[in-house]
């Protein structure tokens, strides 16, 4: 079977077609495992260390671009993982690029998925920056989506999107809201959240961290091992399981900034604990006062999606995916 992974080169995405290529099967379209014929890796760049698999197959191109997106998602594509979007600070300062990228491109996407010769299985990334505005202290499934940014906008119009393609039975698709992803390695992007791995990274790896929060502020957080496991779930879940509700909420952990701050030194040390200044931002903060805290996720749970145990797993977890040892 032919899988496609928009943004294939980005972390999750690369994370996540290491995980298929050593899976070697997914659920094809009618339940039963097949085995992973063809990988397709769509994304504007893509890391050095890429394999050489027969399976694997990397397209640089614009995920925005009706004629990329026919070379890649061909009538044989059995299933989509759709991870391609401007992170949601890039997504705020730049309004005209976020919706091309995370709404114009998504519709492309799934206009171009109607010509698969069955209707493919489609996992897509979505955000629980879908929740926004005068929250309850604890959030839950019942809980409306209210977006407060203009990237949790986008993400909302993708899930209905994905909603409304698999009631017509143009496809079969799961929309993830995922929470904050802690540990991620390599350098801070534009998303707004950027602060909560390099809080943890750079200390770790020896270098000066600015925390542009305030220490009490709470993280509903999930490791890069969990949120690759959920991708894979998710896909392998049937129909029937999903219902019409096509979107859930991930499970996540809440731990403060503080918090995590205490168990890296538990870990590494109070002189990595130095590391970490206390410089505010108030355009981060603005964006991170919009995004839940505590989300109670018993629809998720119940269909067998996981959560990390504690915040100090996920940084020891980090230290081993990443081959770190905190100086």
């Amino acid at each position: 079977m032919k899988i496609v992974i928009t943004g294939g080169g980005g972390f999750l995405g690369f994370k996540l077609a290491m995980a298929l290529l050593a899976r070697a099967q997914l659920a094809g379209p009618d339940g039963k495992p097949q085995p992973i014929s063809k990988l397709v890796l769509l994304d504007k760049v893509f890391p050095a260390h890429t394999p050489a698999d027969a399976r694997l197959e990397t397209v640089a191109g614009d995920i925005a671009d009706a004629a990329t997106l026919a070379r890649v998602v061909t009538p044989d594509t059995a299933s989509l993982f759709h991870l391609a979007a401007v992170v949601s600070g890039a997504a705020e300062a730049d309004f005209d690029l976020g919706m091309r990228v995370n709404f114009e491109g998504t519709r492309l996407l799934l206009a171009q998925l109607r010509a698969c010769a069955r209707p493919p299985r489609v996992v897509f990334a979505s955000s629980v920056a879908a929740f926004g505005g005068e929250l309850p202290a604890l959030l839950d499934d019942s809980t409306l989506a209210n977006p407060q940014t203009s990237y949790g906008t986008q993400k909302v119009i993708g899930e209905y999107l994905i909603s409304d393609y698999s009631r017509k039975g143009f496809i079969d698709g799961r929309s993830l809201r995922l929470p904050t992803i802690v540990v991620r390695p390599g350098k801070p992007n534009a998303a707004a959240s950027s602060f909560a791995s390099a809080i943890l990274r750079e200390p770790l790896n020896g270098v000066v961290s600015d925390c542009p929060v305030a220490p009490e502020t709470g993280v509903f957080l999930l490791s890069p091992r969990r949120v690759t496991e959920a991708f894979v779930h998710a896909h392998e879940l049937p129909a029937a399981a999903w219902g019409t509700r096509r979107v859930i909420n991930l499970p996540g952990i809440t731990v403060s900034v503080a918090e995590m701050i205490a168990a890296m030194g538990r870990i590494a040390g109070e002189q990595v604990v130095r590391r970490v200044r206390w410089t505010a931002d108030d355009r981060i903060r603005a964006i991170v006062r919009t995004w839940p805290a505590r989300i109670e996720t018993p629809r998720a749970l119940a269909l067998g999606f996981r959560h990390d145990p504690d915040i100090e797993t996920v940084i020891r977890d980090y230290l081993a995916d990443e081959s770190v040892n905190a100086v």
